[in-house]
């Protein structure tokens, strides 16, 4: 069973950085994936980062991609998602999932969320124009 919390959202101007954290009890790299999703009201999910494969490989969503980077402590117990350069269109609930399976086919894949089994509660983050 992975139990994850999420902290670190926060508010913060156009251009600014945000580093959130999750830590993730019962979270094995070598066997399971951790992802970073958001949800803004009235839209659905989206998937913004994995991590997997032990912390050796990663993937981003399009809209994220040169200004955010996901990575995790050595011990494998803590995963951060730092956001540098945000935008008024970041602001969203931020939530990580794990999923039982490190090993993807389709990297793409691993931003859907069906496929993730365990979910946080989310933290906020607004970004202000």
């Amino acid at each position: 069973q992975v139990q994850l919390v999420e902290s670190g959202g926060g508010s913060v101007q156009a251009g600014g950085s945000l580093r959130l954290s999750c830590a993730a009890s019962g979270y094995v790299p070598s066997k399971n994936s951790l992802g970073w999703f958001r949800q803004a009201p009235g839209k659905e999910r989206e998937g913004v980062a994995t991590i997997y494969l032990g912390g050796r490989n990663t993937y981003y969503a399009d809209s994220v991609k040169g200004r955010f980077t996901i990575s995790q402590d050595a011990a494998g117990k803590t995963v951060y998602l730092q956001m540098n350069s945000l935008k008024s269109e970041d602001t969203a609930m931020y939530f990580c999932a794990a999923r039982d399976g490190a090993y993807w086919t389709n990297p793409e894949a691993s931003l859907e969320s069906p496929w993730y089994h365990y979910w946080g509660q989310g933290t906020q983050v607004t970004v202000s124009s």
